[in-house]
Formats: structure tokens, C-alpha cells, sequence
């Protein structure tokens, strides 16, 4: 009886750079541009391009602790071992529990694209295309991370030429001389801080990659470049695209509303149809694809230590792919589908209850020298003086604690209670799992 493959050592170590980019830019444009920006219109007006931009400055100081801690070393089970080698090992019990709930996202992503093909196939129910492609992804998923690769690269390819296609007609048509309008800032300050915070979630895609450094070939190489590259690559074509989302049509015809409507308005049918199919099928299916395969390895990298039954992160004999932990993540995606949760929820939902777990990741770069050999923090690229390590973990949860306030003082009562709700379940569970013995923290980090 051959035996059971179920370590983070067992996975396939094959993406490269260009993989990792593909990963990373696929991910961050997503339910970002195509479902956010309606909805940061409706809290900002015409100046969501500023949100985009202040958006885009939080994700890169905000995430620059956790790159250079991917400079120094390779985390085989991503963010999770990141807490546990750097931070507090009783603290990984309490990132996996609040992880699943950020993970609803996947269900975001899927309603996204259901409102992207509705009006190509009108007489198929919302929940039903969503749930189909949610599948569809799971089935693509089980076939291995070589086919993840594969298929992304071309998916990212089709939406970087189509959303390129969206900002070369549409910038000319945009109205100059109204665009300074009463609704440029139309909520103020607050307003565009409430905007910039919920579009974090459109530029921080790219930290979703340190959770592939166990298939990556060089990850501490890799990764850092691959998170800044394409955050800032991608911020500057959301710049331009929330120009024209923004300054086409009327704001009230725009706000909380998909980028549809404008892009029948400024494109020739023949380049509508490919935008919708290109542009925005491609964008939320490569986010779809991303996310579960990353979301995975810090659940197999929990399970090898014993926070959840060894079983959990049974991997396919051949393919190497985490086919349980899929199937749990095909049900957390498919819950709020089913319930009926609206993107707007969603997308604040998974913001707030988020800063907790990106607080921990931050200060993780304040351990560092501590926790590792030496050396290896010396001899990283990106290596700084401790006062500036210090500034920069001290700033990073200060963006996160931001946001985490400002998103929460916006969500209804009772979602916000389920926020607060699951990080006490969360640090109870860690508390009794961990003092029952049960767990053992091995280490999963290797030298770059």
C-alpha cells in the first residue's frame, strides 16, 4: 500500500517568475476593477481615480514588511508559516479560522462573473452561473498546479489586452470640463478614505502569492519582485480605467454599479463583446483560479501540525494537489452564493476581519534577526537598518488598523458582530487546541 502524501514538502516546485506574475496580476485584477470601482463612485464620485491611487500607495507600504521577510526565506505553507516561524505559533490556530471567513471572497468573484454573463445568457439563473463557475475553477484546480500555470498565463494575457483595449477608447471620450463636478469627492474626506480602504481590496491581490512559495522554484527571489512589480503595474491601468468608469456617464448612472454600462457606451460591439468575455469573464476567472490555488497550503501546512486531522491535506498521488482542502474551499465559496450575500457586504466583510491576520503578518519583519539565522536576514537583498524595519512594521499596521475601522464602522450590525465574533472564536479555539497538546509546530521554513 503506497503511502499517503499529505506534507507541504510533498508539493511540485515548479513556477517561476513569469508563473508567479501571471498568479499575481490575475489575481489582483479581478473583482477589484470590474465590481469595486461602482461601488467606491458611490462613496467618492469622480475622484475614485485618487482612491485608486491612495489604494494602491496603502497596498505597497502596507504589504512591504511581509516582502521582505519573502526575501530572506522560503515559507512552505505561506502566510501561516510565516506566523509560526516568525510571530507565535499558538497564533496560527487563530490565522486559520479567520482565514476561512476572508475566503468568502471566493463567492464575490463568482457573483461577479454570474453579472458579466447574464446578459450573454439571460435565461440561466445568477446563483446558477456563479455556482458553475465556482466548479468549474474546483475541477481545474484538482488537475494540478502545471495546469493552474498554464491556463493563467493565457487567461492574464486575454485581460490585459482587453482592458488595455477599454482605457485606449474610452480615454478620449471622457467629459474634461464636468469632470471637477459636485460629485468629485461627493463624501468628502471621510468618503475617499472609505473608498481607498475598500479598493485595497482591488490592489492587494498580490501578497496572495507568498502562499505558493512551497511550488515556487525561487521564492525568496521571486516573490518580492513579483509583489511590487505588479501591484504598481496594475495600479496605473486602474487609474486610467477609473477615469473613464468615472467620467464617461452621469455619476448617478456609474455609482455602485458594474463597469458594463459604461463599456457599451464607449466600445464598438465587436470590442464590447471582447472586453466582457476577455476583459471581465478572464479577470474574475483568474482571480477564481489564483486564490484557490494558494489558499490551500496554509491549511495542509495547519493540518501537518496538527490544528486539523492529518487527512485534511491529503494530496493526489500524481498531480499533488491538496483535492480535500479544495472540496472545503468549493463549499465556503458556494455558502453565500446560496444565502444570497450582496458583493458590497461581501467585499467589506472579508477588508475588516482581514487587518487582524494582516496585523500579525506585519509585525512578523520585527522578528526577523530573531527567530532566524542571522544571516539569512544579512545577506537578503532587501535588508534595512533596524530603525526603518521598525518604522515600516509600525506603519504597516497602522494602514491595517485603518482600514479595519473605516470598513467596519460602515458594515450593518450584525455583520460586524460576525467580524468581531470570529476572532474571539478564533484565539479560544488556538488557546484550547494548542493546550491540549494535540498541536506540533514543525518548521516549515527553508533557507532561500
Amino acid at each position: 500500500m503506497s503511502e499517503r502524501l499529505t506534507s507541504t514538502k510533498d508539493l511540485k516546485r515548479t513556477l517561476g517568475f513569469w508563473d508567479l506574475m501571471g498568479a499575481a496580476v490575475g489575481q489582483i485584477i479581478g473583482a477589484g476593477i470590474m465590481s469595486l470601482t461602482g461601488v467606491a463612485i458611490g462613496m467618492t464620485g469622480r475622484s475614485v481615480p485618487i482612491a485608486f491611487m491612495l489604494a494602491a500607495f496603502m497596498t505597497v507600504f502596507s504589504w512591504l514588511p511581509m516582502t521582505m521577510v519573502n526575501s530572506a526565506a522560503r515559507y512552505r505553507g505561506g502566510n501561516y508559516s510565516v506566523i509560526s516561524t516568525l510571530v507565535n505559533k499558538k497564533l496560527t490556530g487563530a490565522y486559520l479560522i479567520i482565514y476561512i471567513l476572508s475566503n468568502v471572497s471566493l463567492s464575490m468573484y463568482c457573483l461577479s462573473f454570474a453579472d458579466y454573463a447574464l446578459p450573454f445568457v439571460p435565461v440561466v439563473p445568477r446563483k446558477l452561473l456563479a455556482l458553475g463557475i465556482l466548479a468549474f475553477m474546483y475541477i481545474l484546480n484538482c488537475a494540478g498546479i502545471d495546469a493552474f500555470a498554464k491556463v493563467q498565463n493565457v487567461i492574464v494575457l486575454c485581460l490585459v489586452i482587453a482592458l488595455a483595449a477599454f482605457s485606449a477608447y474610452g480615454f478620449g471620450k471622457i467629459d474634461w470640463k464636468t469632470y471637477m463636478d459636485s460629485t468629485f469627492m461627493m463624501g468628502g474626506k471621510l468618503g475617499l478614505a472609505r473608498a481607498a480602504c475598500q479598493l485595497t481590496f482591488a490592489t492587494g491581490g498580490a501578497s496572495m502569492i507568498v502562499n505558493l512559495s512551497g511550488e515556487a522554484k525561487n521564492p525568496a527571489s521571486d516573490i518580492p519582485k513579483v509583489m511590487i512589480i505588479s501591484t504598481v503595474s496594475v495600479a496605473i491601468l486602474y487609474g486610467f480605467m477609473a477615469c473613464i468608469a468615472a467620467g464617461v456617464l452621469p455619476t448617478h448612472e456609474v455609482a455602485n454599479q458594474s463597469l458594463v454600462k459604461v463599456a457599451s457606451t464607449i466600445l464598438p460591439k465587436p470590442m464590447y463583446v471582447f472586453f466582457i468575455i476577455g476583459g471581465a469573464w478572464m479577470a474574475l476567472i483568474s482571480t477564481l483560479n489564483s486564490q484557490l490555488a494558494a489558499i490551500t497550503k496554509p491549511f495542509m501546512q495547519g493540518a501537518n501540525d496538527g490544528w486539523l486531522p492529518s487527512w485534511v491535506a491529503t494530496l493526489h498521488k500524481t498531480r499533488r494537489t491538496p483535492i480535500v482542502l479544495l472540496t472545503m474551499f468549493l463549499f465556503v465559496g458556494g455558502i453565500p452564493i446560496i444565502t444570497g450575500l450582496p458583493i458590497s457586504v461581501l467585499s467589506r466583510l472579508v477588508t475588516t476581519v482581514g487587518s487582524v491576520t494582516n496585523c500579525m503578518l506585519a509585525s512578523s519583519l520585527l522578528f526577523i534577526d530573531k527567530k532566524l539565522p542571522k544571516e539569512l536576514w544579512a545577506n537578503s537583498p532587501m535588508h534595512v537598518s533596524d530603525g526603518l524595519r521598525k518604522f515600516l512594521v509600525i506603519f504597516a499596521i497602522l494602514i491595517f488598523a485603518m482600514q479595519g475601522i473605516l470598513l467596519g464602522s460602515s458594515l450593518p450590525t450584525n455583520i460586524l458582530l460576525l467580524n468581531i465574533a470570529t476572532v474571539i472564536v478564533a484565539l479560544i479555539f488556538a488557546y484550547v487546541r494548542y493546550g491540549s497538546g494535540k498541536v506540533k509546530i514543525e518548521e516549515s521554513w527553508e533557507a532561500r
